[in-house]
């Protein structure tokens, strides 16, 4: 493909006239990246990635269907939702029909914030009430009322960032977090500390609007809700005016596998207020969703106020839209996800028994993340080797990213298209270069038998949970091995600055 500038120029272009907070994957070697197809992205050179990061190109990159009814509709009429168009009404109509049934009025628009910031507006005028509670390192969106609420991002203001109608819940992690995996029941203790931040508020004058989460977090380390969790929170907050929010733009559209919806994995017995939807709706074109209730909806419009958007819901992205859906259906990805999903989880607890830098596993379907530690028993994240990793994957042309807290986490949310040789392909490369990194550093890399043999996936299949629990949730068990690490008393040379990923 001929380019029109070299990568040098474009790189000395983007610094000249893009704002420097818009940063670029790789900052020390940015990829220039000029086309993709399927799971697959290409360089100027023609030299070819697999993208194990791209939960925007949902159904695969340029896949054709998407892009034959993009073209079509674009050549007969793009224009604003005031007139009446068919692919408004059908797309509302296939995008309900995957929900619960009382989630039936959508409000479409163009991103996965404008669509989180829709929400808040929703659920504030429900009753009248203005409080948030969100999760520890949630992220939510750019718009300045998501990061109000975003953690992960107003933290780095500074201690006084947090603003007064905030309240901010411990994150539901049962690796890293306040209540772990041998805790009896920790989606009750957990929901539990939501229920004494309500209190805490309402001592103090507040009122809850809504609580907003990820169902499942992405940017917060790949974190799977304990099943249970969310039906008692949205107890304690409907008991006192508020609204639950289910944040599904990064998970949505069959991701996880056997359900089309990530809240779907608590149980039949919890539906959200609101769920809003993004990034892989389009398949990389801008628009997002909204869908609520009817009475949510009506008491938006008894306000009085208009709600229009210029682009959302206009003919051409309903019709990309639609083109999604299909696919999703006619090329089983959620079968794919489930049995590529559960291969990938297998091939990476083989990892988790060999090498010591692997602290726990986690996924469901196609979100799987991988928690590097440097020390096995105390769980000290290895944010540095995790870094060093992804830049060494790159160089064997696999896109992998770390985000987390502590940017540990390894990220894997490619394409619904990925494949069991590409999962195969990605843990060989992973294993040759753990194992380069742990004889570098003195850590071991072999572990006991008897400590093999216990570390294993769990999943909630055959326990007491509630309906829901028997999902394809693969959680590696740290707690359960404790084995000695093999840490030598010298420093790791690996680069100690974060990189950019």
């Amino acid at each position: 493909m001929e380019e029109l500038y070299s990568k040098a120029e474009t790189l000395a272009l983007r610094r000249k006239h893009i704002g420097p907070s818009c940063k670029v994957f790789f900052a020390k070697d940015p990829l220039k990246i000029v086309r993709a197809q399927g799971q697959y992205m290409f360089d100027e050179k023609g030299e070819k990635y697999l993208d194990c990061i791209n939960n925007v190109a949902h159904v695969g990159h340029s896949h054709p269907y998407v892009i034959k009814a993009a073209t079509k509709q674009m050549e007969l009429l793009n224009t604003n939702s005031r007139f009446l168009h068919d692919n408004l009404v059908q797309y509302a109509q296939r995008l309900t029909a995957t929900l619960p049934e009382k989630l039936s009025v959508c409000y479409f628009v163009n991103s996965g914030s404008e669509a989180n910031d829709l929400a808040l507006r929703l659920a504030r005028q429900y009753h009248g009430h203005q409080d948030v509670i969100t999760l520890e390192n949630a992220y939510h969106g750019h718009v300045t009322s998501l990061i109000d609420i975003s953690p992960y991002k107003f933290n780095q203001l500074g201690k006084d960032s947090k603003k007064e109608f905030v309240h901010v819940a411990p994150s539901p992690d049962i690796y890293r977090g306040k209540y772990r995996e041998d805790h009896p029941d920790p989606a009750s203790a957990y929901a539990e500390d939501v229920k004494k931040i309500i209190e805490e508020a309402q001592k103090n004058g507040r009122k809850i609007a809504a609580f907003i989460a990820e169902s499942m977090q992405s940017c917060g380390g790949q974190v799977i809700p304990p099943v249970g969790y969310f039906q008692k929170v949205a107890e304690y907050v409907h008991a006192v005016g508020g609204v639950f929010i289910a944040d599904e733009v990064q998970v949505g559209f069959g991701r996880v596998g056997k359900h089309f919806w990530a809240f779907q994995l608590q149980g039949k017995d919890f539906v959200p207020d609101i769920v809003t939807m993004g990034k892989p709706i389009g398949n990389g074109h801008p628009m997002s969703c909204v869908v609520t209730t009817r009475e949510i909806a009506e008491s938006f419009g008894a306000s009085g106020l208009e709600y229009f958007n210029t682009f959302g819901g206009n003919p051409v992205s309903c019709a990309i839209g639609l083109a999604v859906l299909e696919i999703i259906e006619k090329e089983d990805l959620q079968g794919n996800a489930t049995r590529v999903g559960n291969y990938l989880l297998e091939l990476l607890a083989e990892q988790k028994k060999k090498h010591p830098l692997v602290g726990d596993i986690r996924g469901v379907g196609l979100f799987v993340g991988v928690d590097l530690v440097k020390d096995q028993q105390k769980r000290t994240p290895a944010t540095a080797e995790a870094l060093h990793l992804i830049y060494k994957l790159k160089e064997h042309q696999i896109l992998l990213s770390a985000d987390g807290p502590h940017r540990n986490i390894l990220k894997f949310k490619p394409p619904m298209c990925f494949t069991m040789e590409d999962a195969k392909h990605v843990v060989e490369t992973i294993d040759a270069l753990l194992t380069e990194m742990e004889e570098a550093t003195g850590m071991k890399t072999e572990n006991t038998a008897s400590t093999n043999a216990q570390c294993k996936i769990k999943t909630t299949e055959g326990s007491s949970q509630p309906e829901g629990a028997n999902e394809s949730i693969g959680h590696m068990n740290g707690a359960a091995c404790r084995q000695e690490n093999g840490l030598y008393s010298k420093k790791c040379s690996l680069p100690s600055k974060g990189i950019r990923t």
